[in-house]
């Protein structure tokens, strides 16, 4: 089975919530947000509260990719704003089985 995940990252922020609902009429199976912080990867580039804004313009699963450095501290809130599933780097971390074992605990 192939699922389609459409990167919110490549999406025109000017007209977020339209580009959103027009993939999701073509038929995208799942968000990917690539989270970025300028220091685990060089890029900056959005945080919980985008995915929060979007949570309510579709039904589709969230997918969240901390590329952040100790991305155990952020986990919560991005499962707060709605994130269905996390995906972590484990070198982020010097203690990367905490990454796994607050992603359960969150949930």
């Amino acid at each position: 089975m192939v699922e389609i995940s459409s990167s919110i990252m490549c999406a025109d922020f000017s007209r977020l919530a339209e580009e959103v609902s027009e993939l999701e009429k073509a038929g995208v199976d799942l968000f990917h947000f690539d989270i970025n912080d300028g220091n685990f990867v060089p890029t900056i580039t959005m945080g919980p509260l985008l995915l929060n804004s979007l949570r309510n313009k579709s039904d589709l699963p969230f997918e969240v990719h901390l590329q952040i450095t100790n991305p155990q501290h952020h986990i919560k809130s991005f499962l707060d704003a709605g994130a269905d599933f996390v995906i972590v780097h484990l070198e982020a971390s010097i203690y990367p089985f905490r990454i796994v074992e607050g992603i359960k605990k969150a949930v």
